[in-house]
């Protein structure tokens, strides 16, 4: 331990070792998906944190370690934007220094019960802040939040039901900071050993308590992946590879076929030829079809990436515009500053134009869906949003063909589980190259996943299920209990240090001594 303290003593190593510490979560999350990681995956973070010398050093070690966690979760990133990968972690990294400020707050030497106790909430509340910052749409968004690792766990899903992603977030960073207190508090195993009783029994009353999706009905949804298709064509050879993996479904009795993000790469305004073969799709099988326009619009300026309906007549007229774009990927923020990303990777040129308001689209079997582009699957308040508009099916459309030999595709897919369980509502995810999933109401896994290298189409047989889940009614409860918990923490914090100032005594002031050394008399 001597030699290990020795090693660490330099600022530079302990950089390094909590920028390794803090990535060692990623291992929890698709590709690798050893979700029990994320029960223990961040004691060797905190370990280190409670032992840095000042909390100035917690905080650089802090922000080390946010770093390592960002910059694994989407190292998948650096082949298009080369050295900004690094930037975008270092700056989403130092929301963790806070974090690390607190853990030595709270842990460091051999803390009394009440701060263990303490520490057991208000650590997992000061992630949940860290995750909560990230998630806003410009920084990102909430994509690898701690709590999505758990999406085949089935207790985790009940969980989400209750309080969301956040829920999952916040006991998973619970469990941590108990098992970092049994290895190295071992006269203080008491409260870490409640705390652990505690998120059990959460887990538990979830399990028990928490209202399940009655199961009243069933559709049948079909998803058409083409596959990577390159070359100067592509967008044409891209629709007549759907177009003929969609006439195979003639026949199969589908409510809905869903097609990917960007299957249509013209505005079907400007090309009602394409139009007409949508429609002539939808009449051989009987069904309609959410397609995704990735043009220019021939009505209004700007490139929009749209969800458009097409039903047996041609264009029923639904349409649904992203509103919440990629960073970077669709657009640059403050580009008049960060212009020149585009120069160092393949940021986009000119910025997509956002739509106003989520839509509920009326299939013409009766059915209600809400569809979402892209990385929209990752925002819980979206499709908590469209399940309060009274949706019977979420559908997620996307494409990964620039990451499609990472794990970018597998997380994507993951994160419809998640929506799924916290909204009681089946979900469908259907890319255009990627992992395409469907999961119902409970998150459970609905088929099989259509791998990254499938160029098909499936039908799956989608429960569905009504009813309100915790989440829906009460929202993001979690985040605010949690942000309560850091308010009355620092207010606890600031009486404490008042009233030690206030009872420290007066210090002693020596009378002023003449040259002889006798005290002085007052002057007259």
């Amino acid at each position: 331990m001597k030699t290990l303290g020795h090693w660490l003593a330099s600022p530079w190593r302990r950089s390094a070792a909590a920028a390794v510490a803090g990535a060692l979560p990623v291992l929890a999350f698709p590709a690798p998906s050893l979700w029990w990681c994320a029960y223990v995956a961040l004691v060797p973070w905190l370990l280190l944190l409670r032992t840095a010398p000042t909390g100035k050093r917690a905080a650089y070690d802090g922000w080390s370690g946010g770093f390592g966690f960002m910059l694994a979760m989407h190292h998948w990133l650096l082949p298009n934007l080369h050295v900004f990968t690094f930037v975008i972690a270092a700056l989403l990294g130092a929301l963790w220094a806070p974090w690390g400020w607190l853990v030595r707050r709270l842990l460091a030497g051999v803390p009394s019960r009440s701060r263990i106790a303490a520490a057991l909430v208000v650590l997992p509340s000061g992630w949940l802040a860290a995750e909560l910052v990230r998630s806003w749409q410009g920084l990102g968004g909430p994509w690898g939040m701690l709590g999505s690792s758990q999406w085949q766990v089935e207790p985790a899903l009940r969980l989400a039901s209750v309080g969301g992603v956040w829920l999952i977030s916040f006991l998973l960073v619970a469990l941590n900071v108990a098992a970092a207190v049994l290895v190295a508090v071992r006269r203080a195993r008491l409260p870490a050993v409640a705390g652990l009783v505690a998120t059990a029994a959460a887990t538990s009353a979830a399990w028990t308590l928490a209202p399940r999706p009655a199961v009243d009905g069933q559709v049948r949804i079909a998803v058409v992946q083409p596959g990577v298709i390159d070359g100067a064509d592509s967008g044409d050879r891209r629709f007549a590879r759907e177009e003929q993996l969609t006439r195979r479904l003639a026949g199969q009795d589908v409510d809905l076929i869903v097609w990917g993000e960007s299957s249509v790469g013209f505005d079907l305004g400007d090309r009602p030829d394409l139009a007409r073969r949508l429609a002539g799709l939808s009449r051989a099988t009987d069904a309609d079809i959410l397609v995704n326009v990735d043009a220019r619009r021939s009505d209004k300026p700007g490139i929009y990436k749209s969800s458009v309906l097409v039903g047996p007549d041609g264009l029923t007229g639904q349409r649904y515009d992203k509103m919440r774009l990629v960073p970077f990927g669709e657009y640059i923020p403050a580009r008049s500053l960060l212009g020149w990303a585009t120069s160092v990777g393949e940021a986009a040129s000119e910025d997509r134009r956002r739509g106003s308001q989520p839509i509920v689209m009326n299939v013409g079997s009766g059915l209600r869906v809400g569809p979402m582009v892209c990385f929209e699957t990752a925002f819980p308040d979206m499709t908590r949003h469209l399940t309060r508009e009274g949706v019977d099916v979420l559908i997620g459309q996307s494409a990964t063909s620039t990451f499609q030999h990472s794990w970018a595709p597998e997380q994507h897919a993951s994160l419809a589980a998640l929506r799924a369980a916290e909204t009681g509502r089946p979900m469908v995810h259907s890319t255009l190259t990627g992992v395409s999933a469907v999961y119902g109401p409970s998150g459970q896994r609905v088929g099989s996943w259509l791998g990254t290298e499938a160029s098909a189409a499936q039908v799956y047989e989608v429960p569905l299920a009504h009813g309100t889940t915790p989440y829906v009614r009460l929202g993001d409860w979690t985040v605010h209990a949690a942000l309560l918990i850091l308010a009355a923490w620092a207010a606890g914090e600031g009486l404490r240090t008042l009233r030690l100032r206030r009872s420290a005594p007066e210090p002693r002031v020596r009378p002023a001594r003449t040259a002889h050394g006798s005290p002085a008399r007052p002057g007259r």
